[in-house]
């Protein structure tokens, strides 16, 4: 009797320290989200132009797309300071009414599609934007990249024996300095600079964490990067785990090229310096893309 007692009493006591916890987290005023990563595969016609809009929410919720008044990408060539030559237009519509996700206007009075023959090196593109009554503003330099030379599958491993390795070849281009930025697929991405091998063919091996099935497609691209590009992803990489891809979830202290330039009435200053808390989330890119694919044996 008294070993029940006790054994009664002690449960009472074990269910009476089960306090529930709540803890007030800080109001953050939400953030655009700009996923505007455009990959030029010159193989194709067109630019496969797709940007994704979404809005930052309260802690532990999930972002959730967002819809913008209007958005346009402009492009062309510079000449001297601003002036361009052949400067177009791309005027931006919602694929679909609540997705967030924005293509070239096919209700536009004239094809809004920008074609991969009249992207080169040294064309500059411009986002702007305006989102709840601000206005956005994003530029960047076309990066160009080198195809992949060899793509194949390792034998070694690094930490785990459930690893797969793979190795990627290229071969550098010798006339620029180049930046790279890899994309593995599930998310999982390498930055490489060509620091160390200007002009010479260089090859790395990469290590898959979660095993891969015997007859799987894995799909490797090699992105050309521009230097600020390079950078803004290494950072996010460092601070990112394999959560469905580097946009999905961008970090705060990330911070990337998409700039709150509402009443700014100087363009020279639109990256914000004496306003370091007005950007936006995410990244606007456009960067040539070569893949390769390769069945894990």
């Amino acid at each position: 009797m008294k070993n029940g007692i006790i054994y009664i009493i002690g449960l009472m006591l074990l269910f009476a320290c089960e306090d529930v916890v709540d803890v007030d987290l800080p109001e953050v005023e939400p953030k655009l989200i700009v996923d505007g990563l455009l990959r030029v595969d010159k193989s194709q016609e067109f630019v496969n132009v797709e940007i994704r809009m979404k809005e930052t929410t309260n802690y532990f919720d999930e972002n959730l797309p967002t819809q913008v008044e209007n958005a346009v990408i402009t492009y062309g060539k510079p000449l001297n300071g601003d002036i361009f030559e052949s400067l177009a237009f791309c005027s931006l519509a919602e694929r679909e009414p609540g997705s967030g996700v924005y293509i070239p206007d096919p209700n536009f009075s004239s094809d809004q599609r920008i074609r991969t023959s009249v992207v080169e090196p040294g064309m500059v593109f411009i986002l702007e934007l305006t989102h709840k009554g601000k206005t956005y503003y994003a530029q960047t330099e076309y990066a160009p990249t080198v195809p992949i030379d060899n793509l194949e599958q390792g034998d070694d491993t690094l930490f785990d024996e459930e690893e797969t390795e793979v190795v990627v070849t290229f071969t550098d281009d010798p006339d620029r300095d180049d930046f790279y930025v890899f994309d593995f697929g599930f998310g999982e991405f390498l930055t490489v600079e060509d620091q160390f091998f200007q002009g010479q063919e260089f090859q790395f091996s990469y290590f898959y964490d979660d095993s891969l099935t015997t007859g799987q497609d894995i799909t490797v691209s090699i992105l050309g990067a521009t230097q600020d590009f390079y950078n803004y992803m290494d950072l996010v990489i460092e601070q990112t785990t394999n959560n469905g891809g580097v946009f999905q979830t961008p970090v705060a202290t990330a911070r990337g090229n998409v700039f709150d330039i509402t009443g700014l009435d100087n363009i020279d200053i639109f990256d914000n310096v004496e306003r370091p808390n007005d950007f936006a989330l995410g990244y606007f890119a456009v960067v040539q893309t070569y893949s390769s694919t390769l069945t894990i044996e």
